[in-house]
């Protein structure tokens, strides 16, 4: 499977304050640590200050919810044969930790448990790694920005547990003195940015908790970081495990063929029949979060299924079809008023709607039982639609698209109901915690 990690780039790097990198999805099977990280590229405008954000490093196995598919890659930064299947990944994302832009790097892990220096029970002892910030060692050298790494996870631990859901989830530092002898730390990705002179800190959420409330603790633990590196942010949800889910659910969609086929996900049904598309469109794909990905279905010849992080959203049945790309838009009428509906659109139908006849197309109206090839100037409501062919489990979103001959030009949506009574769509998000082969993200 050939995914590459994307970056997304915020703020404006500055002389006086070094990037900060922030990595998530190392390990596939952590889905805290992507979740949050992919929120902080969505939802974070950087005010002042320069951060990088790489939430999906090792994007295969994420899809796949395997720790590592070659092998765990946190354990591939001492050395690493030319054949290992990571070694593309891993130089890319060492040339990104040398760049002399960035100053800090921060590796976003669900650990196992509660760390605690001293034993008090099977969850809660110096062997398990969960609700703990790592450090390699005490400090990195005199003079490297944020390399009093002590003192600033000192820091986030007095932050975050100033603001934890339950006592128990309290935060502890963890300094494994890699140095001294850790031969499975020293392969690690915060301490091959330590021994390039960078400040580094693995955060660890653990493993007990549900996704959102592992992202929670994350993003309290990087804005601890961020405020310490003088970084000012801003944010557009509230910062609250339930904030954190509804931010993870929301926003949910795919775009195809240059934004002429467009489909929201967060309520969409488990499979999308006989969806017109160019051969190999899937590869142009645009999705709006980077932990999402369209790819060709395992053991399903010529479907295509969309995955968000290390849950399948749903499977696309595609119609292959040449393009026509002479039309941009139809007219339509809705609700008594004309409106030019672009394709790609969602339009608001609260009664009905009409698309008006144009010479040489013809408009086929997904769902409704009609004996017409042509469905353009049939007055169309929610109850001519058959709701099977909804793409929503609530029956209200439909597809109207529009052909040139035998060519796709394009299509666009419509949603049946008013803006006030709109019900929300259902959770994609696993309300218990769980292993992570079990969680439905």
């Amino acid at each position: 499977m050939l995914l590459d990690f994307s970056m997304t780039r915020l703020g404006q790097p500055e002389s006086d304050s070094p990037t900060v990198l922030v990595v998530g999805g190392i390990q596939g099977d952590e889905p805290g640590g992507f979740s949050a990280a992919t929120l902080l590229a969505t939802r974070y405008a950087i005010l002042e200050g320069s951060v990088w954000v790489v939430p999906n490093l090792n994007f295969p196995s994420i899809i796949h919810r395997s720790r590592g598919l070659y092998g765990d890659m946190n354990r591939k930064f001492a050395r690493l044969e030319t054949t290992d299947p990571d070694f593309s990944t891993v130089r890319r994302i060492q040339e990104l930790i040398r760049h002399p832009d960035v100053g800090l790097v921060l590796n976003l892990h669900d650990g196992s448990g509660y760390y605690r220096k001293e034993y008090q029970s099977k969850l809660r002892n110096p062997a398990r790694w969960g609700q703990s910030v790592i450090i390699d060692q005490i400090d990195v050298a005199p003079g490297i920005f944020m390399g009093e790494l002590a003192r600033e996870a000192d820091q986030v631990s007095r932050d975050v547990n100033a603001n934890l859901i339950d006592p128990l989830h309290k935060i502890h530092v963890h300094n494994t003195n890699t140095a001294a002898g850790d031969r499975e730390m020293e392969k690690s990705l915060s301490y091959y940015a330590v021994r390039n002179g960078k400040a580094a800190f693995g955060l660890e959420a653990s493993k007990e908790f549900p996704v959102e409330l592992r992202a929670y603790y994350h993003l309290n633990m990087v804005e601890s970081l961020l405020k310490q590196a003088g970084v000012r942010f801003r944010r557009d949800f509230t910062l609250t495990p339930a904030g954190v889910r509804e931010a993870l659910r929301e926003n949910l969609e795919v775009y195809f063929a240059d934004n002429r086929v467009y489909l929201p996900l967060e309520d969409v049904r488990p499979a999308v029949s006989y969806l017109p598309l160019p051969r190999g469109g899937h590869t142009k794909a645009v999705t709006s979060k980077p932990i999402m990905a369209v790819l060709p279905c395992k053991n399903r010849d010529g479907s295509l299924c969309i995955h968000y992080g290390n849950r399948t959203i749903t499977r696309i049945e595609p119609d292959w079809r040449e393009m026509d790309d002479s039309l941009s838009f139809v007219r339509v009428n809705v609700d008594g008023r004309d409106e030019e509906v672009p394709f790609g659109a969602i339009l608001l139908v609260e009664n009905s709607l009409m698309v008006h006849a144009k010479e040489g197309f013809r408009v086929n109206a997904i769902g409704v039982d009609g004996k017409r090839r042509d469905e353009s100037g049939l007055r169309l409501r929610r109850a001519s639609f058959i709701p099977r062919f909804s793409l929503d489990r609530q029956a209200t979103l439909y597809r109207i698209e529009v052909y040139k001959n035998q060519s796709f030009t394009g299509m666009f949506l419509v949603r049946f109901g008013k803006k006030t009574t709109l019900a929300k769509s259902r959770d994609l998000l696993p309300a218990i915690p769980g292993k992570e082969s079990s969680l439905g993200f």
